[in-house]
């Protein structure tokens, strides 16, 4: 496993949050340091989704604090928590259908950050190949696991220092979630920052270095991904 700096990236402290009278969030608790990969794991239901959904602004929680590199970012916008360096790849992929891949990618470029080598198109290729291959072809023309290895290249034309995904491995034939983690390692060794929901434990091990479980709309569980014991799976990840 990588080693990481102390600082951290993204603080999330006694979130809160609701859709209309129904409560999903409830304290959430959890933090991430700067070139770490991350995991939310749980349950359909758990909360996970509606954690990241608050981190990005596209709801709003009631109560609690999110800090972005020491900043508040609770009640912003989600344009203005990307433009501070995050970038979020939903998982319904949200792609231009109607677009072709090099125009896709093009529709999320975003200067670049002090201290970043900025991905441009041909970096982008060189991690996704079959990119590449299909840059002229549209979006909706593309396999479904194409469709989400663009997702992640059009984030990552924004220049993001913190990466979050949601649910990024659900549906993917086994050949392409294998490539999708090993884009993901390579993500870690350029310094971007991973926060991923999943629930495919075998794909997150690959990739994350620390394991948060989500039950209840909170974390009852924090740990090293490598010390996660079978015990804790089978109470709050078995189906």
């Amino acid at each position: 496993m990588q080693r990481h700096g102390k600082e951290k990236i993204l603080e999330v402290k006694g979130v809160r949050t609701y859709y209309g009278k129904a409560q999903i969030l409830f304290d959430m608790t959890f933090s991430i340091r700067r070139g770490e990969a991350a995991v939310l794991l749980g349950r359909n239901g758990a909360g996970k989704s509606t954690t990241l959904k608050s981190v990005m602004g596209l709801v709003s929680p009631k109560q609690g604090e999110i800090l972005f590199k020491g900043r508040s970012i609770a009640g912003l916008p989600t344009y203005k928590i990307c433009s501070l360096g995050m970038g979020y790849v939903p998982e319904d992929r949200r792609i231009f259908a109607g677009l072709t891949v090099a125009e896709n990618l093009e529709v999320g470029r975003r200067p670049p950050r002090a201290g970043f080598e900025p991905w441009t198109p041909e970096r982008l290729y060189d991690l996704f190949p079959n990119l590449q291959v299909h840059k002229d072809r549209l979006g909706g023309r593309i396999s479904g696991g194409e469709q989400q290895m663009l997702t992640i290249a059009r984030t990552l034309m924004g220049n993001p220092e913190l990466m979050i995904l949601d649910e990024p491995s659900e549906g993917l034939a086994p050949v392409i979630v294998d490539q999708l983690a090993a884009t993901l390692e390579n993500l870690k060794q350029d310094r971007v920052t991973v926060l991923l929901a999943e629930q495919n434990l075998g794909f997150a091990g690959r990739i994350c270095d620390r394991a948060f479980i989500v039950d209840h709309g909170a974390v009852c569980h924090d740990s090293p991904m490598h010390e996660l014991s079978a015990g804790v799976c089978e109470r709050f990840l078995a189906v």
